[in-house]
């Protein structure tokens, strides 16, 4: 893939010595794990366990930095200046810096460059400050019809504190810990993993045509999901687990539509 800018997203700087003390406590990763090099994904949920923001983490020199939906960002701001309390962390949006897929040579060395954990053939990512990146780059159009491609899910496609996080499909993208301590509706997301409670997973929708607006069901001899996200002709569905397979044919509405299993929910 070419090298890009992703427009859509933006950056989010947590500083102080209790930067990450603070995100460990709320987020449903072990954020002690981050490494040089590699992002972690993680996700803010709802006290009752359902996706309220998804993001990467990535250390840099001074702290840690979000790579955030630009959408959501504001909203995400506020909920974590809500939990600061009186921890000593500062929270800022940091509009200078942009997200950057797949660069290459020079501006690579002026940017974080981190790997994307969700899936081996997503592109490396680099944040990095906008007046040192290369300018005209492509936006990002070319990584999200990759990520489309692949399955994977992220920003708008769950929605707001509509999908718990193991139905979204977050424990095999590499986005939740269940070795670490307490966050932010770790006790649902524990109890529906030990008791195997988790009952969908967001399944690839393409179409010949248009798809339905999210809320659509999903018929295929009864009901079997729903429609959570269409981007034109591809989109996401949230799928019961005991009615797919790799690929079956379903309807939304009066649109036929291919469910297609990716491969990381193999």
């Amino acid at each position: 893939m070419e090298p890009c800018r992703l427009e859509d997203r933006a950056v989010i700087s947590l500083t102080g010595p209790e930067a990450r003390a603070f995100l460990q406590n709320l987020v449903t990763n072990d954020v002690e794990k981050l490494e040089p090099g590699r992002g972690l994904y993680a996700a803010l949920l709802s006290p009752q366990g359902k996706i309220g923001f998804d993001f990467l983490v990535v250390a840099s020199e001074g702290g840690l930095l979000l790579d955030v939906a630009a959408a959501t960002r504001e909203a995400l701001l506020k909920k974590l200046k809500m939990y600061r309390l009186r921890t000593p962390v500062e929270i800022a949006a940091r509009d200078e810096l942009g997200v950057y897929a797949a660069l290459k040579g020079d501006a690579v060395r002026r940017a974080v460059r981190f790997i994307d954990p969700r899936h081996p053939q997503l592109p490396a990512r680099s944040i990095g400050a906008v007046a040192e990146m290369p300018a005209n780059l492509p936006g990002a159009t070319a990584y999200h019809a990759l990520r489309l491609e692949l399955g994977v899910p992220e920003g708008g496609d769950f929605g707001f504190e509509k999908i718990f996080a193991l139905d979204g499909g977050l424990d095999e993208l590499h986005a939740v810990s269940f070795e670490k301590g307490c966050y932010v509706g770790q006790e649902l997301t524990a109890r529906m993993k030990h008791r195997a409670t988790s009952r969908k997973r967001p399944l690839l929708l393409r179409a010949a045509g248009e798809l339905p607006a999210p809320g659509t069901a999903l018929v295929q001899d009864g009901d079997i999901g729903e429609i959570i996200a269409a981007h034109g002709r591809q989109g996401f569905a949230s799928v019961r687990l005991d009615k797919w397979d790799a690929a079956k044919e379903a309807r939304a509405g009066d649109v036929a539509v291919t469910l297609v299993k990716p491969d990381w929910l193999a």
